[in-house]
């Protein structure tokens, strides 16, 4: 059914080239992903920025400016997969799109902590609009085959351009700049999205399904994950056995329970168990949870490395980052071609290992003189993990009916909010580390000693993930 809404758009498109046309949408739908990486990255870089310039009181409440976005868009991922369905996928990408651009412009004007966490909120919401109708967009408007290998290879490494860009410019914001720019031009980039996706995306492609929306299981879904999502946030300032944070927990696994259990009684549920049950959906999530998990959490020991170990400014950990971006965007670029030549699996396998090699090397960082290897690993890690992300995506989103397309466009987008969790691992890695080596060398060995364990754990997690890819998902689903 994709293949054929997207022949019917592009009556003329070559079997595996791209045309004008399609680089353009192509480029429109990148254009979202772009702008919602950029968000997230380039705030919680400005972070102390915007707490010094709103009066915010304390670390924990400054938080908030990151969590408010996360929570929603975590959250309600599901409840607007399925929307998606209902009202159509390119009524719901404008609407999202434009939502965020207004509400990045309440932003950029926030003259308080109040003003500036709601609109946070907002573009939270917005982004959970985005996030799936965007993917699925894509996997409508190009076939199942080399072009919508190629469009989700460009997407991995829009995505990644919008992490660097995002890091630079948080870097650029703390070393003197206003951070109010930075939304600015979030509204920029959000009218130039809105006015492409009017302009170039075809209103034929709005199929909706006819049902009725799942209401308990929206609540239940979006219940757990905010539970989930907000017990990983808040976990290392409260504490992980502090009260809050087991009842957020607790809350999440009861919700995610009953939600299996009403499921099975729902005519049309919010995701079809059958679908979630998939090969092709179960194991690729799995990997692309451990992929970004171990990314991101690696990405964040790295910037300790950088600011604690290496004492780089703000700036310069920013730029420290590039390595990781420009390798990226080359995995991102090249990534077809790789599936094209070793398949889904092979490729996801490959991507794994090669993460796994740059991530698992780390442990060589010294405690001075570092930027040469920190490149060149971070690098390597790099181009391995978008050659896994763009393969766990396009295993995902292949071999399904149109009306299925929403609802996996958004599974698909959930393993870079729960990898979350793998951060939170590493660092609790790095905690224990660090108090039993604190009494016998000083804090800033301590700490390296920490990193190092965290980074070769994530490795040899990476090397696991690349073994279970070829194991559950070598054989091609029916």
């Amino acid at each position: 059914m994709a293949a054929t809404d997207a022949s019917r758009a592009h009556p003329d498109a070559d079997a595996d080239e791209l045309g004008v046309r399609d680089w353009l949408i192509l480029l429109t739908l990148c254009g979202a992903t772009f702008v919602t990486g950029l968000d997230f990255s380039v705030v919680t870089v400005a972070l102390p920025e915007i707490g010094r310039d709103l009066g915010f009181t304390n670390t924990g409440s400054l938080q908030w400016v990151a969590t408010a976005c996360l929570l929603p868009t975590a959250s309600l991922l599901p409840l607007f997969s399925r929307v998606s369905d209902l009202v159509g996928r390119r009524r719901l990408f404008t609407t999202g799109i434009a939502l965020f651009t207004g509400f990045s412009l309440v932003a950029g004007l926030a003259a308080g902590p109040a003003v500036l966490i709601a609109a946070r909120v907002g573009q939270g919401v917005s982004a959970a609009m985005i996030a799936p109708s965007a993917i699925a967009l894509m996997t409508t408007v190009f076939p199942e085959g080399p072009q919508r290998t190629k469009a989700l290879g460009v997407n991995g490494a829009v995505l990644s351009l919008g992490f660097v860009l995002g890091t630079l410019g948080g870097g650029v914001v703390t070393a003197g700049l206003t951070w109010r720019g930075s939304m600015l031009i979030l509204v920029v980039i959000g009218a130039l999205v809105l006015a492409g996706a009017m302009a170039l995306l075809p209103r034929t492609i709005d199929t909706r399904v006819a049902v009725r929306l799942d209401i308990p299981g929206a609540v239940l879904a979006g219940g757990g994950l905010f539970a989930l999502v907000y017990g990983i946030s808040t976990g290392p300032e409260a504490g992980w056995g502090s009260g809050s944070t087991l009842a957020s927990l607790a809350v999440a696994v009861a919700a995610f329970g009953i939600f299996l259990l009403v499921e099975r009684r729902q005519a049309v549920p919010l995701i079809p168990l059958g679908l979630l049950n998939r090969p092709t959906v179960k194991w690729s999530g799995l990997i692309g949870f451990i992929t970004l998990g171990m990314c991101g959490g690696t990405t964040v020991l790295l910037s300790l490395y950088m600011q604690d170990v290496l004492h780089y400014s703000a700036l310069a950990t920013g730029a420290g980052f590039l390595a990781e971006g420009v390798t990226a965007l080359i995995g991102g670029m090249l990534a077809d071609r790789v599936i094209g030549a070793l398949g889904k699996a092979g490729a996801m396998a490959t991507g794994l290992v090669v993460q796994a090699l740059g991530t698992g090397t780390m442990f060589l960082l010294p405690g001075t003189n570092g930027l040469a290897i920190l490149l060149v690993t971070s690098g390597v890690m790099g181009f391995g993990h978008v050659l896994t992300v763009v393969s766990f995506i396009a295993t995902m989103t292949s071999g399904l009916r149109a009306d299925e397309q929403g609802v996996v466009g958004g599974l698909s987008q959930l393993p870079q909010f729960l990898g979350a969790i793998g951060t939170a691992g590493l660092a609790a890695i790095v905690t224990a580390r660090v108090k039993a080596l604190s009494t016998g060398t000083s804090p800033t060995l301590a700490l390296l000693g920490g990193l190092h364990a965290a980074m070769f754990t994530a490795g040899v997690v990476c090397l696991v993930g690349a073994v279970l890819a070829v194991l559950l998902l070598r054989r091609p689903a029916a």
